[in-house]
């Protein structure tokens, strides 16, 4: 298996625009890169909200994949969408080289209350069965931030083990694309940890790559949790610096 990802951790905002400019600067970065896939951010082209304009996201949605295909460049794209049977999801959507929608992952383990019904996204987002995509020659999935740590304090549902339900259904890398909450209080500096300890030992448990990507929104806040690359041993290959926009390029070998 050979596979070079570039994962961007870039800005994501309720502003389409502005989130389609940053997802063009990272097409970008990985066409110099030499990439065969991009990973970005939960929500990165809608804004990590189910309140926006459908016509306008699928109208950047256009642009992104085919600026991608142009330089042969294959999306692990993080957005929330409408899909046609009228329900919203929070995505990856996978294309391959040559712009070819593949499908999606929605995110499973969505955030929300305790409560009889909980309330959150989970009353917003629907999901959809766990599957398996082929980039390259090589079978991945996707995981959406509370999919592969299971925060029990964010969720009311119970932890699948998704990293591991990938790797028994062949899956070889798993593409995280994470937008969480922080505001640099001591529950942000936990829940940091607990993101960066499952993210290795999950990786370990699975024996699978683990790609993974924050949004930087908020600039002046560390992210809420690390951005790069962890190995089937459980070990960080590539991180980068977690605040602001960074991008990161590495061959899963």
């Amino acid at each position: 298996m050979s596979l070079r990802v570039v994962g961007a951790q870039i800005p994501v905002t309720m502003d389409i625009e502005s989130n389609l400019a940053a997802i063009r600067r990272a097409i970008g970065y990985a066409a110099e890169q030499g990439a065969d896939v991009l990973l970005t951010p939960e929500g990165s082209l809608s804004g990590y909200t189910p309140h926006f304009e459908p016509r306008a996201v699928e109208e950047a949605l256009q642009v992104v994949v085919d600026e991608a295909a142009s330089v042969g460049l294959a999306l692990a794209l993080g957005t929330c969408f409408v899909e046609a049977d009228g329900l919203c999801y929070n995505q990856i959507r996978f294309y391959d080289e040559h712009g070819q929608y593949l499908g999606f992952h929605a995110k499973i383990l969505r955030c929300g209350s305790m409560s009889h019904p909980p309330t959150g996204e989970i009353a917003h987002y629907a999901t959809a069965p766990l599957r398996t995509f082929t980039l390259k020659g090589v079978t991945v999935g996707g995981l959406i931030c509370n999919d592969l740590w299971a925060n029990p304090t964010c969720t009311p549902v119970p932890d699948t083990h998704l990293t591991q339900r990938l790797a028994e259904m062949g899956a070889k890398v798993i593409f995280h694309a994470v937008n969480g909450g922080r505001d640099g209080s001591e529950w942000s500096r936990v829940a940091w940890r607990y993101h960066e300890s499952n993210l290795r030992l999950r990786a370990l448990a699975g024996k699978v790559w683990v790609v993974t990507v924050d949004s930087c929104h908020p600039m002046h806040l560390r992210c809420s949790s690390p951005s790069g690359v962890v190995s089937p041993e459980g070990k960080w290959k590539v991180r980068v610096k977690a605040q602001g926009e960074r991008f990161f390029a590495y061959t899963l070998e």
